[in-house]
């Protein structure tokens, strides 16, 4: 099994059931949440991008299904802020502790507020990354939401 992250850290020490998968991450997918999705042989839907933005001057982490695009517009009106933009994948980096293609919403360096596209809260399980490439973590929606204090709402374009 997986050497432990900052992410399956936080899930055992929350007394948290989870799933772990492993697959070959390839640095070059086009889309990584697409590959993980394909190499795991699930739907995309269940499986997960975090995704770090601002809000105004707030960060913040969204997670959105691995084929849908987050809109920013959208995720500035659940954050309650006029505007919203993408972090620059250093920024993301610096403020995770994560690697792009590892960055989990779980046991992040800095808590931040997480939105959650609602329409993923649907399936008895989703897949979320694992705190590494090539890791991800099967966790039930509603541990998800209350470990995280996340925000379900519209997010994808």
């Amino acid at each position: 099994m997986a050497k432990g992250t900052p992410a399956t850290s936080a899930l055992e020490k929350a007394s948290t059931a989870f799933i772990l998968h492993e697959y070959d991450y390839d640095p070059n997918a086009e889309r990584i949440g697409m590959q993980a999705a394909e190499a795991l042989g699930v739907t995309p839907d269940r499986l997960l991008k975090t995704l770090m933005a601002k809000a105004d001057s707030e960060v913040v982490c969204a997670l959105l299904p691995s084929d849908k695009e987050m809109n920013l517009k959208k995720l500035a009106n659940a954050a309650g802020s006029k505007a919203a933009s993408m972090l620059p994948p250093t920024e993301a980096e610096r403020i995770t502790g994560f690697r792009v293609g590892g960055i989990s919403p779980f046991g992040q360096k800095k808590r931040v507020r997480v939105f959650v596209e609602q329409t993923a809260l649907a399936h008895g399980k989703i897949i979320v990354n694992g705190g590494r490439r090539g890791l991800q973590i099967e966790i039930a929606p509603g541990d998800l939401v209350r470990l995280l204090g996340a925000t379900a709402a519209e997010l994808a374009s």
